[in-house]
């Protein structure tokens, strides 16, 4: 009987306490619309993109992907994509922090006659959790990622976890 009890309490806790994976968080906030890309294809050389960052500046400060164009979510313009990138049959990359926001923007692309489109799944905090390098606003490597919230942090296994963008303070004049 205790042993029954002690099984069942094992069972509970360990039901109570698992963790989705990835792919079941993606697949709760996501229709797949637009298709995904893996970081790993996407780190190849062959891989050509336009690759574009659908977080918020201040995430983006922090760190990004080499030649990542930050496009934002809120304020997202498909205007001044249409500007800069006229061909809609160029392959575009989307990411944000796991491939959610990115997933939005993918879809406006889409709607706005662009064909070529995917997203990064899992986001930079995927590409980092693989050992793929980011950059800081001075192009410069760094273990530094912004985790858009404590919640999602539990994703970003590598690297620096930042929550807010310090605040950037200039020394005092004598």
């Amino acid at each position: 009987m205790k042993n029954t009890i002690f099984y069942i309490f094992v069972l509970i806790s360990t039901l109570s306490h698992s963790q989705e994976t990835l792919s079941e968080l993606l697949k709760q906030y996501n229709d797949n619309g637009i298709p995904y890309i893996s970081v790993e294809e996407l780190a190849m050389p062959k891989t050509k993109a336009i690759i574009l960052d659908s977080r918020e500046t201040r995430e983006y400060e922090v760190s990004h992907l080499k030649d990542a164009i930050c496009v934002g979510y809120d304020n997202f313009n498909i205007d001044s994509i249409q500007k800069l990138y006229p061909h809609k049959d160029e392959k575009i990359v989307v990411y944000c922090s796991l491939g959610i926001r990115s997933e939005t923007i993918g879809e406006k692309l889409k709607k706005a006659g662009y064909t070529n489109v995917f997203n990064l799944y899992g986001g930079i905090f995927e590409w980092k959790n693989k050992g793929f390098p980011v950059l800081d606003p001075e192009g410069k490597a760094t273990e530094k990622i912004h985790t858009f919230n404590k919640d999602w942090s539990k994703w970003l296994e590598k690297g620096e976890k930042i929550y807010e963008t310090p605040i950037e303070t200039s020394p005092k004049e004598d």
